[in-house]
């Protein structure tokens, strides 16, 4: 797949500058998971890739699908369909990569597709659903974004990925 269809991202300069987006408002780089549509803060997004099957890693859970080469960085790649629990993961021609820069790490997200970039104000943006199901995790959510007509999931990538089940972070922590 080529990448031409994918939008344009800030240069990479950019991206290393201090902002917090989330239920302030801000960019973020929407995408899905199925037939949801979940939006990640910009300023963590390094690139976007069309996917490419990782080398495999033995005895690595089933999200983490293993790892590439990018320009000489081994990046970890974890499937977000299958962390999040979505009930398909198939790769076809619109299936992508998004690099993240997390705590100064490295990875790929492998999602659905990636749809656009959006700015989102303050007043759009509602506060996460606290559920009351202790098998329901909502503390990747910071909240929710209303979209014209429809809604927009807005994650805290980088705690979903330095989560300690993940374990992608350990060596970036301890090497801090």
């Amino acid at each position: 797949m080529s990448t031409s269809n994918v939008p344009a991202l800030r240069p990479e300069g950019a991206l290393a500058a201090k902002s917090q987006a989330g239920a302030s408002g801000g960019e973020f780089l929407t995408f899905r998971l199925g037939a949801e549509e979940y939006g990640i803060d910009i300023l963590k997004v390094q690139e976007i890739r069309s996917y490419e099957p990782p080398t495999r890693i033995a005895n690595a859970p089933d999200f983490i699908k293993g790892v590439v080469n990018l320009r000489g960085v081994i990046v970890p790649i974890v499937d977000l369909r299958l962390k999040l629990g979505c009930p398909t993961a198939e790769y076809n021609s619109f299936t992508v990569v998004i690099v993240l820069n997390v705590k100064n790490r490295v990875v790929g997200a492998v999602v659905d597709s990636v749809s656009d970039v959006l700015e989102l104000a303050k007043d759009s943006i509602r506060p996460a659903p606290e559920l009351s199901s202790s098998s329901v995790d909502t503390s990747f959510i910071t909240g929710i974004g209303a979209v014209a007509d429809r809604m927009l999931i807005l994650m805290d990538i980088e705690g979903l990925m330095s989560s300690a089940d993940m374990g992608l972070m350990e060596a970036a922590v301890a090497a801090a």
